[in-house]
């Protein structure tokens, strides 16, 4: 009667193609999570101004987007300042909020102009236009891999208009395509 099973030669043939497979997929796998942090810190940012903005006009009033640390970043609602020397707007309730580190520990973020961490809407849902005592105002957010190559990683970009318009798209992708900037 014939033996039933593998023999040890076939078992260690089966694991050894088992990990040639692994190890030549590691890569690209590792390649996909960096740019699927990546695409999820662009798009929280994104749901972030949407809130800043909806919330808004919703209220009637002024709240602000505000970046950082990290990816992180936090809505507030504002009470503007009414006048005077150096008055300036405040706080008065936390509206949401997203820790930099949930599902996009290795995602870089860049605001433009370079240094602003501000994004304030009026109650109309537009953008406060210039240097307000409410802070300065982001217009463009790029965000990208702090450890793929660039020619690897897979950037993109948030357009904030001072119509209150807020687009996510590709800076890669070819012009005329809709999904580029």
């Amino acid at each position: 009667m014939p033996a039933k099973g593998f023999t040890l030669i076939e078992l260690v043939i089966t694991i050894t193609v088992v990990a040639v497979l692994i190890a030549l997929g590691l890569p690209s796998f590792t390649e996909w999570i960096q740019n699927t942090q990546v695409r999820n810190a662009a798009e929280s940012a994104l749901n972030g101004l949407q809130v800043a903005r909806s919330e808004a006009v919703r209220r009637n009033g002024y709240t602000q987007f505000i970046l950082g640390p990290g990816t992180g970043w936090r809505v507030i609602a504002l009470t503007p300042p009414s006048g005077g020397v150096g008055a300036a707007c405040q706080e008065t309730a936390e509206i949401q909020r997203r820790e930099g580190a949930e599902g996009s520990a290795n995602a870089t973020v860049t605001a433009t102009p370079a240094g602003e961490t501000t994004v304030t809407f009026t109650p109309l849902g537009w953008v406060g236009a210039g240097t307000t005592a409410c802070g300065n105002t982001i217009t463009q957010l790029d965000f990208d891999s702090a450890t793929l190559a660039t020619a690897r990683s897979r950037e993109l970009r948030i357009i904030i208009t001072a119509s209150g318009g807020i687009r996510l798209c590709d800076p890669q992708v070819a012009a005329g395509d809709p999904r580029g900037c």
